[in-house]
């Protein structure tokens, strides 16, 4: 069995695996981390190996608690990938846009690839169908864009985001959700748009927190999961061990 650990900029995600079966998927506060970790190696006690992924905080004394009950592989930008990478400055380069373009290259091989994580922010990474990485592009996700709009002025409020129908919004909190609901969807889109001009074969993926929220307002086919980073540590242990 394996557990995967994703830490990211506000929770940590761990998912336990059987084989390629996904038996568990749990969202964790940074704050519990270690209660968690000492009863999840209880109640899984098989578990045999553990893959770690962080680009955000994490208690270093959690970490060698988990390093001392399994196996475990911490990933970092000198860990065998894929492909090859491109990256004008590779160490600057986050290791869940490395994961999910492992896990993109690993479960379609010899595809032209777009790996869209809309989360904290919104990243988009390109591999191409000869194992190549280029980069991408980030952007504010959803939750930045509406605090940024009431970090940043005066008199907007800071809303939650909430499904959107109209083009045209007809108060203040309307309008700031049609900018920001259908500003990032024309921007996502229009991505995938000149993705598609230029490699008519793509395939893409949507990930991340926002992903279900996004996919249905789309108008390109796309292959939505948003629990890639998972599955694409589960893939990236098959490549790595």
């Amino acid at each position: 069995m394996l557990i995967t650990i994703d830490v990211g900029n506000s929770r940590i995600k761990v998912a336990v695996f059987e084989q390629d079966i996904l038996l568990d998927l749990i969202v964790v506060d940074p704050n519990e981390a270690l209660p968690f970790f000492f009863g999840i190696f209880i109640q899984y006690p098989k578990i045999e190996k553990a893959l770690f992924s962080s680009v955000g905080k994490f208690d270093n004394h959690v970490l060698d608690f988990i390093q001392k009950q399994v196996d475990t592989f911490v990933i970092n930008q000198h860990t065998k990938f894929p492909f090859s990478n491109h990256y004008a400055t590779p160490e600057t380069l986050g290791i869940d846009r490395m994961v999910l373009a492992a896990g993109a290259t690993i479960m379609f091989p010899n595809k032209n690839r777009l790996v869209i994580d809309a989360g904290t922010c919104v990243t988009y990474d390109f591999v191409d169908q000869d194992n190549q990485y280029f980069g991408g592009a980030i952007s504010p996700g959803i939750s930045l864009r509406y605090k940024s709009l009431n970090d940043y002025t005066e008199n907007l409020p800071w809303l939650e985001k909430k499904e959107v129908d109209a083009l045209v919004g007809n108060s203040s909190e309307e309008s700031i959700h049609s900018g920001i609901i259908n500003g990032l969807t024309f921007e996502i889109d229009g991505f995938i748009s000149q993705y598609f001009h230029k490699y008519p074969d793509l395939t893409v993926i949507l990930t991340g927190g926002d992903a279900e929220f996004l996919a249905k307002r789309l108008k390109n086919t796309i292959f939505a999961h948003s629990n890639f980073l998972s599955e694409s540590l589960r893939l990236l242990s098959t490549y790595i061990h």
